[in-house]
Order: structure tokens, then C-alpha cells, then sequence
């Protein structure tokens, strides 16, 4: 018997990075008017962020529904496995919940964690329940744990824009109108699972500046744990200028932090021209 990990796509874990943790994940839909794709799978980071830019349609996301969740929780048990379930934030979707609904013919087996995050948020703590179960802990020693480590985890981006999370309803149109004004850019995280506006910033160089300067207010980042940086968009120029001009918040890590790129799932609130960072908290 092992403990079989699966974690939902918003965690923009890709099925490469998946292969290497041995994770399984259940992706998101995209949708671009009647078109549905399968966040990660049959459509690329690149390709949604080009689809993003060159289309005249919004694109819209779909939790995952309780069946799928139960496939995968039946093909576990078939194989005499334990499973360890991580969603994204149930305050930012209903995807915590599908994974309930399929678990109640489950409930010795399955053990299910609201991440209370997002992406890389997401990420960091499947990293920490794969590393929990290779040292031997069953699933639900692990998800003790990761309930305890999750309200360490600080989740800090710069946005280019509002006007994407308040497409999806992740913000009213007031607080995005307010960010649109004067190239003002605003830095967000992900406070206890909801989007939080920490502040605004004149400007990508003043935005990079703040997102700097909140990252080093959120406490002492714990250096014996991963970090990790990501971005949205075709470029990672702005990441980069970001890391140059932020050595200092980095150089306990011994090198820089892994980047990964943000999917459709959660590109398609942020927008391109993101950069997002996040750590543990001692």
C-alpha cells in the first residue's frame, strides 16, 4: 500500500514536473467561447497566453467535477493505495468540494487538504507532501502536517492589471477600476484562501519595488524550506528584473528559487505580465 498523491491543476504543477513528484493531477477547464480545453494537457502554458492575447473572447474556468475525482479515487483503492487529495482554495472554487462529494464512498481511503492556496501556493505544498511521503508518513499523518504548514505559505504577486480578476468575478469593478488608472499595478496575495490588494504602484518599476518590499513584511522567510517564482505571460523578462533587484530577500536559499509558469486556470484571472513569489514563513 502507498500513498497516492493527487493535487487539481491549478497548482501548475505540469505532467513533467507530475512524472518527477509521481502526483497525479486532475486539470481545470479552459473555455474560449464553445471551445473547452484541459488545462496543462490539450492546451500549453505558451498557447493559452497566445490564445489569451490574440483572442476577441474572454475565456472562462470549470472546477472539476465530482466524477473525476472518483475515478481516480476508484483506481487507488483498486491498486490498494491510500490517497492524499490537494485543491486549490474552496474559497476560490467549488473543486474542494467536488473531491468531498466523490470522497463519501471513500472515507478510509481518501484524506482530502484545502491547500487555502493558489499556483505556486498550491505547489509548495505538494512539494512538502511528497517529501512527508517519502519519508515514510501515511496519508493523513501528511495532511496534518501540510494543515499546520499551509498558513506558513505567502503567495505575493504583481499584476500587470485588475481587469482580468474582475472578468471573473474575483474582484468588484470597482477595485479594478481603481488599479486601471494611471499604469497603476497592483501587488495581490492570497490571504486565508481569498484574494487580498495589499497595495498599488505607479508604474512596473514602482510595482516591482512594492512587490519587493511586501514580500519582506510578510516575516522571516524560512530558508530551510522551498520557495518559488512564477509568471504569466510569453515573457519572463519582468521576473528576472524583479530577481536582479531582489537578491537580498533570495540569498539565504543558497541559489535561486525554481521559476515555473501560471496556466489557464489561474492566467486566466491574473492576466499576462504577472510575477508571483512564494515561500514558508518560520
Amino acid at each position: 500500500m502507498s500513498v497516492r498523491i493527487i493535487v487539481d491543476s491549478a497548482s501548475d504543477i505540469t505532467l513533467d514536473r507530475a512524472a518527477a513528484l509521481e502526483v497525479d493531477v486532475i486539470p481545470l477547464k479552459t473555455i474560449f467561447g464553445g471551445e473547452e480545453y484541459l488545462d496543462g494537457v490539450t492546451i500549453s502554458h505558451k498557447e493559452f497566453y497566445e490564445k489569451l492575447i490574440e483572442s476577441d473572447v474572454h475565456p472562462t474556468t470549470s472546477q472539476i467535477p465530482p466524477y473525476e475525482f472518483e475515478e481516480r479515487f476508484a483506481e487507488a483503492k483498486e491498486a490498494g493505495d491510500t490517497v492524499l487529495c490537494i485543491t486549490l482554495s474552496s474559497k476560490l472554487s467549488g473543486t474542494y468540494q467536488s473531491a468531498n462529494i466523490a470522497a463519501e464512498d471513500y472515507e478510509d481511503m481518501v484524506t482530502i487538504v484545502d491547500s487555502e492556496n493558489v499556483a505556486i501556493g498550491e505547489h509548495l505544498l505538494v512539494e512538502l507532501a511528497v517529501k512527508l511521503r517519502g519519508e515514510g508518513k501515511s496519508a493523513k499523518e501528511i495532511a496534518e502536517v501540510l494543515n499546520v504548514e499551509k498558513k506558513k505559505i505567502k503567495l505575493i504577486a504583481l499584476l500587470d492589471t485588475l481587469e482580468y480578476l474582475k472578468k471573473g468575478g474575483r474582484i468588484s469593478g470597482t477595485a479594478a477600476a481603481v488599479g486601471g488608472l494611471l499604469s497603476i499595478k497592483p501587488v495581490i496575495a492570497i490571504e486565508n484562501g481569498e484574494i487580498a490588494v495589499l497595495g498599488k504602484a505607479r508604474g512596473s518599476r514602482n510595482g516591482q519595488n512594492l512587490l519587493r518590499e511586501y514580500s519582506s513584511k510578510q516575516g522571516d522567510i524560512d530558508y530551510s524550506k522551498s520557495s518559488f517564482l512564477a509568471y504569466t505571460g510569453l515573457s519572463d523578462e519582468l521576473l528576472h528584473k524583479y530577481i536582479s533587484d531582489s537578491q537580498e530577500l533570495y540569498a539565504g536559499f543558497g541559489k535561486q528559487p525554481p521559476i515555473f509558469t501560471i496556466g489557464s486556470s489561474i492566467g486566466t484571472h491574473a492576466g499576462p505580465g504577472a510575477i508571483a513569489v512564494a515561500f514558508f514563513i518560520a
